[in-house]
C-alpha cells in the first residue's frame, strides 16, 4: 500500500496542505475509543474544511435535504458539498464523488449528473452502477480511516429480489476490484490527503492495512 513520505508533500502542491492540517490546533481522536456508528459529523467537517477550505475554496455542509454539490454562485463565493440530514456516511459519500470529479465537472450542480430514483430499468440500474464504482472503492478506502464499517449501496429496492441480489453481488466485486487498484497505485489526490488527514485525526495509522479490504465485508 503507498505511504505518505516527506518527500511526496514537498513535492506535491496539494499534499503540503497535509503540512498544515497536522500543525494546526486539532486534536487527535482515537476511532476505537468511542463507536464508529457515533461519529461526529462536526468533525469530519472540521476536517474538511482545515484542508480544502482554501486550495480548494470548498466546504463540507450540514444539509437538511437530499445531498447536493454546489459550485459557487452569487449568494455563495465557495463551492459546497452538501451531505443528508448531518448523516456521516452521506458526508463520506458525497466527499468521495468530489474527490473523483474533476476541475470542469466540479463547475457544475451535481458536477453535472442528474439522479435517477429507485425502480430504474435494469440498463439504467446497470449504468448507475457504473458511475458508482469508483466513488464506493473510495468511500470504503476513507470509511476505514475513520473506522467506520463501509456499507455498498446499489439503490434498489424494487427490483426482482434474485435480480437485485445478483447486482448487488457483482457491484461489490466490481467496487472490490477497484478498491484493490486504489490500494496498489494510490487513490485521486485530494482523496489521499483527506485519508491521510482522517488517519492521523482518528489515530488508525497502526490498524489500517491492506488485509481491512476483503470482499467478503462487503
Amino acid at each position: 500500500m503507498p505511504t505518505w513520505q516527506t518527500g511526496d508533500i514537498l513535492a506535491n502542491p496539494l499534499a503540503s496542505i497535509r503540512v498544515l492540517f497536522l500543525t494546526s490546533q486539532f486534536s487527535p481522536v482515537a476511532a476505537t475509543a468511542v463507536s464508529a456508528e457515533s461519529l461526529d459529523p462536526d468533525d469530519l467537517i472540521q476536517v474538511f474544511d482545515q484542508l480544502f477550505a482554501c486550495i480548494e475554496n470548498t466546504r463540507l455542509i450540514a444539509g437538511d435535504d437530499e445531498p447536493i454539490y454546489l459550485p459557487a454562485d452569487d449568494q455563495h463565493d465557495y463551492h459546497r458539498v452538501v451531505f443528508a440530514h448531518g448523516f456521516y456516511e452521506s458526508a463520506l459519500h458525497e466527499i468521495a464523488h468530489w474527490c473523483i470529479a474533476g476541475k470542469q465537472r466540479r463547475q457544475l450542480v451535481d458536477f453535472g449528473y442528474w439522479y435517477e430514483p429507485d425502480g430504474r430499468s435494469a440498463e439504467l440500474q446497470r449504468e448507475f452502477e457504473q458511475v458508482e464504482i469508483k466513488p464506493q472503492a473510495v468511500e470504503w478506502l476513507l470509511s476505514e480511516a475513520c473506522g467506520r464499517k463501509f456499507h455498498i449501496s446499489t439503490d434498489n429496492l424494487d427490483g426482482d429480489p434474485a435480480e437485485v441480489e445478483a447486482g448487488r453481488r457483482q457491484f461489490a466485486f466490481n467496487v472490490w476490484q477497484q478498491a484493490r487498484v486504489y490500494l496498489q497505485q494510490g487513490l485521486p489526490p485530494r482523496a489521499e490527503v483527506l485519508k491521510q488527514a482522517l488517519l492521523d485525526y482518528y489515530q488508525r495509522h497502526d490498524v489500517y492495512s491492506a488485509d481491512l479490504f476483503v470482499l467478503e465485508r462487503l
